[in-house]
């Protein structure tokens, strides 16, 4: 039987001020769909770097105690265009502007001008490098179709549902290929499923379930959040997770991670997704201020009055990439702390 209260991040980590420029999330052209901030190096210094930085990042993980490990995203100038600049179809070098996130933001993005391909490996050199570096289980992280679809301007395919399922086409590809290499679990991030439930329902669990198909060993996940918290820009917490949850109870994914703790949203809601697994967001990635494990230790208790605690894993809300390294730490720190004194709350 699974541990009560494992703990995880979401994806994710704060890169050292060495590695990448430091920029705020919503830096114009620069962040989130666009290209990313500039690396500090080029060529191969900057493999080099992404190596040691990746290293780093494990041994953060590993020395505040995190049970299931990333790659904390070290090699990604953004989670998104990380995957989508390597997929046939996609145009990076003229973007363009499109409001996302149901208007939340307008955003510089990639156009997508042909079909959507897979023309080889995109993410195998890192999974083997992650499996060199630590005997815990890994997670590997890729954006959702539905927030592809979202993050880029279509001018080819016309429908946004058969651009999402050419993605999970795509997505599918890959995530077989990281099962067969022995990744623990693999999750797709869908941060716009709380933007658009209509569409979830829809086309977006549909092209969920694609994703995880043929997938054999490989937990798969999804990551729902509100995304990531960005200064001066809007974030409303919309009351779409009764659909979603409902919705994704009924999908092929075995795990859920979701955010409770920025969004202060009801643990009852646990109660509709009762066969997944649920990595608990018990973190704000959004503010500096530190959870004490005792708080921490309370929102988990309180969470497995809705689900079993085998079925709980501790979490942030969503990546930690938005705080400082420092910040970060501790917090994963303060989480871990919190989850074993919730077990030995638990009994």
């Amino acid at each position: 039987m699974p541990n009560p209260f494992v703990t995880t991040v979401v994806g994710s980590m704060p890169k050292p001020a060495w590695l990448m420029e430091q920029l705020p999330l919503n830096a114009e052209g620069k962040q989130v769909h666009g290209k990313g901030a500039d690396w500090m190096f080029a060529g191969d210094l900057l493999k080099a770097a992404h190596d040691d930085a990746t290293k780093l990042t494990v041994h953060d993980q590993v020395h505040a105690g995190i049970e299931v490990v990333t790659d904390g995203e070290q090699r990604r100038a953004s989670y998104l265009t990380y995957i989508t600049t390597r997929l046939e179809g996609f145009d990076y070098e003229h973007l363009t502007k499109k409001w996302t996130r149901n208007n939340r933001r307008l955003a510089e993005v990639g156009r997508c001008i042909g079909p959507i391909n897979r023309s080889g490996p995109m993410l195998k050199r890192d999974a083997e490098f992650m499996l060199e570096q630590t005997d815990r289980p890994v997670k590997i992280t890729m954006p959702g179709p539905m927030t592809v679809v979202d993050s880029t301007a279509d001018e080819h395919y016309g429908d946004e549902a058969s651009m999402g399922m050419e993605v999970a086409n795509a997505l599918n590809e890959e995530a077989r290929e990281l099962d067969a290499l022995g990744i623990s679990v693999i999750q797709f991030d869908e941060p716009v499923f709380s933007r658009y439930p209509d569409k979830v329902l829809d086309w977006g669990i549909k092209a969920m379930d694609r994703c995880v198909e043929g997938i054999k060993t490989a937990k798969t996940a999804a990551h729902i959040c509100y995304s990531y918290p960005m200064p001066g820009v809007p974030r409303p917490i919309i009351d779409s997770y009764p659909v979603i949850l409902a919705a994704l109870e009924k999908s092929k994914i075995d795990q859920l991670a979701l955010e409770f703790e920025a969004s202060k949203l009801d643990p009852e809601l646990l109660r509709l997704c009762p066969s997944k697994t649920v990595m608990y967001g018990c973190i704000d990635n959004g503010t500096d201020t530190i959870e004490t494990p005792d708080y921490v230790a309370a929102k988990l208790l309180e969470a497995a009055k809705h689900l079993p605690a085998d079925q709980l894993q501790a979490a942030p809300d969503c990546g930690l990439l938005p705080l400082s390294l420092d910040i970060a730490r501790a917090k994963l720190k303060a989480m871990v702390d919190g989850a074993i004194l919730a077990r030995k709350q638990l009994g």
